[in-house]
């Protein structure tokens, strides 16, 4: 009776509170999937192919024609009689895949336009019972894959044009899903989850979906099938894994599990009838290339292809995968098991991916000097050469680096070629940014940090680059005791963090600590008027213009009918109102003179649905709204160098009608001090530190720890 108890109350936490991930062995089976394919074919807009009362639908992608070409919903629907794809062979599909070297397929289960390619007892318009086809596409690209040995996942629209109850058609896709709508969505996902096998992957899109709407989706799919992985874009943080934008490839060390989705053409990602398609090879080795960087980050890449209505692959895009493929099966071993690139610096000649013992090089430009140096690299090398050669390459090590010498004619223009590392007995490699200080005390903050990545958002269109975690390498000048210390604000205050130092860990809260005596000379500092430009259509990550020494009497951005406006009216501390409509952004700028000092102050910021703000062209804070407040406040710490000095702030909105704005500069100037154990530390050793929150809401959350900073100060 008590295990069964027991057993209820973990459900009841697990179905409302708890944030549901797959076990870690399905995370990184997820991760060694490295490429795989993406299927856009959905039926209507199959059949189109791009094109509308006989004209190209030039505008938008051409998935999306219904509304870009503004077919009324009912047109729409009775073009399903019209689609019969005769040469859909799922088996065909799954063997191309496989021949171009991908590990898994996910297929558009059902699109924007409503239209379901699967059997449905939720709506006839689907493909089974609204075509002249009347076969279940969803179900025969499952048993392919599994036949043929591929994982299967599936895309799942969360906006729907077709379903009554649902939000009408947009501009931007990030819709409200209505309660009904949701409750639709979430009978569809259970059918999708029930009805076709193991699912590897449900990649939720579009749509702006409440907190607990996200929740609830995320722990159906796991209550469902617990090693399914979802997409980031479910919204309100609640993936899985984090999906970057169409065609985007990071060049940022990222700490979550993540994927880049790629078309063959920015343009379309459904198939287009007059698609101007170029070179095969070109478009082999820019697809190529891509894959390359994201594998080498860490990530998975999926590339999509458009069938044709009638179900039949594009030539083109069938001859780009095979060579793709090509590619591959003579350079597996550099891809497939690997880690991401090791080092702390990308390179001009390529990118690298990891084993225990092998570093691979994908030289994708040759050196003029035909060296590549690989700084910081500690470690006997073996052998070097060129995977699929049998020349070995000359190389020298020195102690802190290794430097290899291409041969003479050494050629990729028609193939990349990947150079193969092999290293004795593992390796390791010597960070580039060591901290260190010729006095008694080492600094860290988010400035001198080697930041990890994420994507958080509450929908595609507020999405931001997310910190998840700060790294640091210290190296101490003298040894001895040294007292570690946190220094932290109001900002930080009531944060539990982990704190990591030489590899030992310790969850510490922010609460509850000696308040610092410090009082700021305030009295020096000379408050400029404040300047406002916009609105701007803008979303919340990235500026518009540039950072850093802004000039007001010209305008911020190339819109020229938007100068800087003083606003002589504002008070210190006021809350005003800024009228905007959805992914609008204000810019406001004040010029704060510190005198011949260097003066530490602080400011609380109120703003709405997200902002940024920087000094002197340096980031201080960017966050969201993830609880969807009238306002939020943050608090930063500025550290104004003498002379003038330009705070410069975005504030932003999704879906409201104003934006709340305020900053005030009389608050309590509150530092509070958390004393650490002491730490005996050698001189001119190297010890790692990094810093994240501890048991955090979501993988994807940001730090928000802005003011922070972590003090060794030597006994």
């Amino acid at each position: 009776m008590k295990k069964y108890i027991y057993l209820l109350l973990s459900l009841l936490v697990y179905n409302h509170f708890a944030f549901a991930q797959p076990p870690s062995s399905s995370v990184k089976q997820w991760q060694d999937q490295k490429f795989s394919m993406f299927i856009h074919f959905g039926g209507i807009y199959s059949v189109l192919g791009g094109v509308w009362d006989g004209k190209p639908v030039t505008r938008g992608l051409s998935e999306q024609i219904q509304s870009h070409a503004g077919i009324y919903s009912d047109t729409y629907a009775n073009l399903a009689k019209n689609f019969n794809p005769v040469n859909w062979n799922a088996d065909s599909i799954a063997l191309l895949a496989k021949a171009a070297g991908m590990r898994s397929i996910v297929l558009t289960s059902k699109h924007h336009d409503g239209f379901c390619m699967f059997k449905t007892a939720t709506t006839d318009f689907n493909v089974v019972d609204a075509t002249p086809f009347k076969r279940d596409v969803v179900k025969e690209m499952a048993e392919a894959c599994k036949r043929h040995g591929l994982r299967f996942g599936l895309y799942f629209s969360l906006i729907d044009w077709h379903y009554p109850q649902a939000s009408p058609i947009s501009s931007h896709n990030s819709d409200y899903v209505t309660p009904e709508h949701h409750e639709y969505n979430k009978k569809q996902v259970t059918e999708l989850l029930s009805n076709y096998g193991t699912i590897s992957e449900l990649w939720f899109d579009m749509g702006s979906q409440s907190p607990e709407q996200s929740k609830e989706l995320n722990q159906l799919v796991h209550r469902l099938q617990p090693d399914c992985m979802v997409s980031s874009r479910l919204g309100n943080d609640q993936g899985d894994f984090a999906v970057m934008g169409d065609n985007q490839y990071p060049d940022y060390s990222i700490g979550v599990a993540w994927q880049s989705p790629a078309s063959f053409f920015d343009e379309t990602w459904g198939y287009r009838s007059w698609q101007k398609r170029g070179s095969e090879d070109e478009k082999y080795k820019e697809k190529l290339e891509s894959l390359i960087r994201v594998i080498s980050r860490g990530g998975n890449y999926l590339l999509n292809i458009g069938p044709k209505g009638d179900g039949s692959v594009v030539g083109f895009e069938k001859d780009v995968l095979l060579k793709i493929g090509a590619w591959l099966h003579k350079n597996a071993e550099a891809v497939y098991g690997t880690t991401a690139d090791p080092f702390f610096t990308s390179f001009n000649w390529g990118n690298v991916t990891s084993k225990p013992n092998k570093l691979y090089l994908f030289v994708t430009s040759v050196p003029v000097d035909g060296l590549i140096t690989l700084p910081g690299l500690e470690g006997r090398i073996n052998n070097v050469s060129v995977l699929g050669e049998q020349q070995s390459l000359n190389f020298k090590q020195t102690a802190d680096a290794a430097v290899i010498t291409l041969p003479t004619g050494f050629d990729n223009e028609k193939q990349i070629k990947v150079i193969a590392v092999d290293i004795a007995e593992g390796y390791k490699v010597q960070p580039i940014h060591i901290l260190s200080s010729s006095y008694d005390h080492i600094n860290l903050d988010e400035h001198n940090a080697y930041n990890y990545y994420s994507s958080s958002g509450i929908d595609y269109n507020s999405n931001y680059q997310s910190t998840v975690k700060q790294a640091w390498t210290i190296k101490p000048k003298h040894k001895g005791k040294y007292l570690p210390s946190i220094q932290y604000t109001d900002e930080e205050k009531g944060t539990v963090v982990d704190l990591t130092v030489n590899n030992v860990t310790n969850t510490l809260k922010l609460d509850s600590d000696r308040l610092m005596k410090y009082k700021s000379d305030t009295a020096k500092i000379k408050w400029g008027p404040l300047y406002i430009t916009g609105p701007y259509s803008a979303g919340l990550g990235g500026l518009n213009g540039e950072a850093d020494k802004i000039d007001i009497a010209r305008p911020y951005t190339k819109e020229t009918d938007k100068p800087w406006q003083r606003m002589d009216s504002y008070k210190n501390g006021q809350l005003i109102d800024l009228p905007a409509g959805m992914d609008n952004a204000y810019y406001i700028l004040q010029n704060i003179n510190a005198g011949k000092s260097l003066i530490y102050a602080q400011v609380k910021i109120t703003s709405g649905d997200g902002v940024i703000a920087l000094l002197n062209g340096k980031q201080l804070l960017i966050n969201n709204n993830p609880g969807k407040a009238a306002s939020v406040n943050h608090v930063v710490s500025l550290i104004l160098m003498p002379g003038n000095n330009q705070l410069l702030i975005k504030v932003f909105n999704n879906f409201k009608k104003n934006i709340p704005f305020a900053i005030n500069h009389s608050i309590p100037q509150n530092i509070y001090i958390k004393d650490l154990d002491p730490l005996m530390l050698e001189a001119n050793k190297l010890y790692p530190v990094n810093l994240k929150l501890h048991n955090p809401a979501t993988p994807h959350q940001t730090l928000k720890l802005p003011n922070l900073e972590i003090w060794f100060a030597k006994k």
